[in-house]
């Protein structure tokens, strides 16, 4: 069996961040699943979330959720 890929690993791990984040999103401001969405994929934390080498993936939901809440990162669109 070959070892997954950094590429792998990073989508994977990226994904999984993002269905946190909106299950946060959620839960904290009552919004539906589309609108939660909007919100996690319009944010402006969302580069660096995607950026590989940054590596911001790797670090937990919760802590990236909190980051959003700064106001370099939190977006004002609903």
């Amino acid at each position: 069996m070959n070892e997954p890929t950094h590429h792998q690993i990073a989508t994977y791990l990226t994904n999984y961040v993002l269905s946190e984040l909106v299950k946060y999103v959620m839960e904290d401001t009552g919004s539906s699943i589309e609108e939660a969405m909007e919100q996690v994929y319009n944010s402006p934390i969302m580069p660096a979330l995607q950026d590989e080498e940054g590596e911001l993936y790797v670090q937990s939901p919760a802590y990236i959720y909190e980051l959003m809440q700064l106001p370099r990162y939190h977006s004002t669109q609903a």
